[in-house]
This record gives structure tokens, C-alpha cells and sequence, in this order.
């Protein structure tokens, strides 16, 4: 009778937990991957208009991101082509401080002729309501060997933020 109630024994499973931990291993590192190789595909210069004029030769067909202040009677849209002129505007925030904070650096920009300039073409983009004057503006895209930068993307920074700042500049 006692015989009846025993169970056969069952072998002990030996591989079972070194299969789970190789396959979390291998799921870390994977996952590790994608991250790596994702930040690395995202990763663009970041450059001032000034650096970007700089370095045109060496920057033509490369995809980078510049900032810039948009002149407000430069913007063109045709309802396919967007485009606009952006002036440099210094990208160290102790200049800003030192011109007179960022309103003022965005005003002084715009209106000085001798500021470095380039011409943003953006294609199949809608017209932002942000984009207007005194504006800054940041692109990514590709310089081209015509000296136009070819926008993929545009954040705007709306110039209204900054009124307070400099309460005159306001209209």
C-alpha cells in the first residue's frame, strides 16, 4: 500500500534557470543596443549661425541643427515652401546676460546689418503661427552647396515670452 501513495521521482530540471538568466542577458543587451544606437542616430551638432558660416566648406550636405532669430520681413510662404532669413544670436547664456538678456540680443540682431545671415528653405511644411519677427528660431536640416540651409524641422521660441524683458521693444 505504501507503494500506491509513492510518486515516481522527477529528474531535476538543471537548465531551466541558466536558460531564463541568458535569456535576460540577452534581452538587456538588445535593449542596451536600441539605446545606444538610437542616441547616437539623434545626436546633430548643435552651431550658431556664425559657426555654421565658419564652416560651410566642411558642413555642406551634412545634417546639423543652428539657431537663429528669424527677420520677420524675409518670411515666404507659398503653401508648399516655407522660407525665411535667421541671424545669429550668441548661443552662451553669460553673453545674453552681458548684451542685455535675450529680447535684447533677438532685437539687436535683427537689426544690425553686419550679423551673419543664412536663408532657411523648409518644403511641405505648414506655416507655423509662431514664426514671425524677432522669433528664434531652431532647424535642423542640411546646408546645401548654394549656401541655403534645407530645413527638416523647425521649433520657434515666440519673441512675446520675452517682452517683459524690454518692455519698449513690445507693438
Amino acid at each position: 500500500m505504501a507503494d500506491t501513495l509513492a510518486q515516481p521521482a522527477v529528474p531535476p530540471r538543471s537548465g531551466g534557470r541558466a536558460k531564463f538568466i541568458v535569456g535576460g542577458v540577452i534581452m538587456l543587451a538588445a535593449v542596451a543596443f536600441l539605446i545606444v544606437t538610437n542616441l547616437t542616430a539623434q545626436q546633430e551638432y548643435f552651431m550658431t549661425i556664425n559657426e555654421l558660416m565658419a564652416r560651410q566648406d566642411e558642413l555642406a550636405g551634412r545634417n546639423v541643427r543652428i539657431s537663429g532669430v528669424v527677420l520677420g520681413d524675409s518670411i515666404q510662404y507659398d503653401g508648399e515652401t516655407l522660407s525665411f532669413t535667421v541671424a545669429h544670436i550668441p548661443d552662451s547664456e553669460a553673453e545674453i546676460e552681458d548684451e542685455g538678456g535675450l529680447a535684447q540680443v533677438l532685437h539687436e540682431a535683427v537689426n544690425q546689418q553686419d550679423t551673419a545671415r543664412v536663408q532657411v528653405v523648409l518644403y511641405n511644411e505648414p506655416k507655423p503661427d509662431l514664426l514671425q519677427h524677432e522669433a528664434q528660431a531652431i532647424v535642423t536640416g542640411t546646408l546645401g552647396d548654394d549656401g541655403v540651409f534645407y530645413g527638416d524641422e523647425l521649433l520657434l521660441k515666440c519673441p512675446t515670452r520675452y517682452e517683459e524683458a524690454v518692455p519698449e521693444q513690445t507693438g
